[in-house]
């Protein structure tokens, strides 16, 4: 059992994780920029270390300092929370190579399913559907044309190592073709250093269902349900929520499957989900995230599961405290995400209460929002018997926040709940635009 654990990251996601270490009995170190010197995390910690300026390739993107940090501070493990180096395979290989546990998949594998062309093939290997579109990389336009040609328009330009829309293209008539494919690959080479692309069919307005799981690395392949995370602006999620209403128990089922049958092949340790596209009752894989998700929560909520204590179990003693037979879905869970429309002081921060809601921050009145970093300060979830109510618990939630001092995004959340088309459950990927951009 690890006895000393650092987090390399900040903000909600640093908080989340402490609290399981204390709750565990885990000393926990925290790391942070110059501006965050202030931050909640680092009082919370047992420990905090400086490791560099603002920007985030000096500090959290710095894997010399994070490693330095770690050691010297005597750790055992390192936990990379979400985004920063999360996913980064030659930084789980560098913390590994320190002696240290890395709370996440191995390089190895982070690697593989970090690229979305080899994880769509062995997905597909796998026996899960996929969209149709290139076999691999696309090398020309006169490739381009052909598979344009064969699944026809409208298409989508994806980078193989993107994520965050960064590499993203629709394409909707062949003229589109060759200038979008041509700035799709540069905005890859610029983003992640590698400029190969692939083409998929677009589907125009599908819903985003993702599942959730857990494995020890061994035999146990754990599924916690789905999460529906539709709701979103540019590829940022704004509202998560499970079950989703665009699932039924038959294709809950079959999804479900293959998921299981997919990680029997990865040999995989820790917690990881496996994003899909849904349209007219038929699921298309999309990617894995080898890490625990910014949703997580809604999970926990509706399993009663900590899923960041799993992990760290799972990834530093290869078992887990739960089994596939004690895991209860239960109710409804909805998560919205509160994001900083400006940096600035935060004068006033009350967050909501009263029965089955929960809070994920590190804003407190004093705290200076920093324009160095995601723009999210906070997660508002609820859970209840059903959807019905569990909307309305969402919508008092909401009215009860107050974050004074900066601007957030709490009214398009309004907008977005208290819309026709979220409450009856009938929407798709474009619901933001069509309710907000229109306005």
């Amino acid at each position: 059992m690890i006895r000393s654990l650092m987090i390399a990251n900040r903000g909600e996601i640093a908080v989340r994780i402490i609290r399981t270490c204390q709750e565990m009995g885990l000393r926990s170190v925290a790391v942070f920029s110059q501006a965050d010197a202030d931050a909640l995390h680092v009082k919370m910690a047992d420990q905090a270390v400086c490791i560099g300026p603002p920007p985030s390739a000096q500090s959290y993107l710095n894997q010399n300092a994070l490693l330095t940090a770690a050691m010297s501070t005597n750790c055992d493990a390192i936990h990379p929370g979400v985004g920063f180096l999360s996913e980064n395979a030659e930084f789980a290989a560098a913390v590994r190579k320190s002696g240290l546990i890395f709370i996440g998949a191995e390089p190895g594998t982070i690697k593989l399913l970090g690229n979305k062309i080899q994880a769509r093939e062995i997905a597909c290997s796998a026996g899960l559907p996929i969209t149709p579109g290139s076999d691999g990389p696309v090398e020309n336009i006169d490739e381009a044309i052909r598979i344009a040609t064969e699944i026809d328009t409208p298409l989508i330009v994806k980078a193989a190592a993107g994520g965050g829309g960064r590499g993203m293209r629709i394409i909707r008539n062949q003229v589109e073709l060759e200038e979008n494919i041509r700035i799709a690959s540069a905005e890859a080479l610029s983003f992640f250093s590698d400029g190969t692309i692939f083409l998929e069919r677009y589907l125009e307005n599908p819903r985003h269902v993702e599942i959730q799981v857990l494995s020890d690395g061994r035999n146990e392949v754990i599924y916690l349900g789905e999460r529906d995370c539709t709701v979103q602006k540019k590829y940022q999620k704004l509202l998560e929520e499970s079950p989703s209403s665009a699932v039924n128990d038959e294709l809950r089922e079959i999804m479900r499957k293959d998921v299981l049958r997919l990680f029997k092949k990865l040999n995989y340790a820790g917690a990881a989900t496996v994003e899909f596209l849904v349209e007219d009752n038929k699921h298309y894989f999309m990617e894995v995230n080898t890490r625990i998700q910014v949703e997580h929560p809604v999970t926990e909520l509706i399993t009663g599961v900590d899923l960041i204590r799993e992990q760290i179990l799972a990834c530093s003693e290869g078992k887990m405290d739960i089994s596939q037979e004690s895991i209860a879905i239960n109710g409804y869970a909805l998560e919205a995400r509160i994001n900083a429309l400006t940096p600035g002081t935060v004068s006033d921060f009350v967050p909501p209460g009263g029965p089955f809601v929960r809070t994920d921050s590190f804003l407190y009145p004093g705290y200076k929002v920093s324009p160095h970093y995601d723009s999210m300060i906070a997660k508002i979830l609820v859970w209840a018997p059903d959807r019905k109510r569990g909307l309305a618990r969402m919508s008092r939630a909401l009215r009860e926040t107050r974050i004074e001092g900066i601007r957030t995004n709490i009214a398009e959340q309004f907008i977005l709940l208290e819309s026709p088309q979220f409450r009856s459950g009938h929407f798709g990927s474009g619901l933001y635009e069509k309710l907000i951009e229109t306005e």
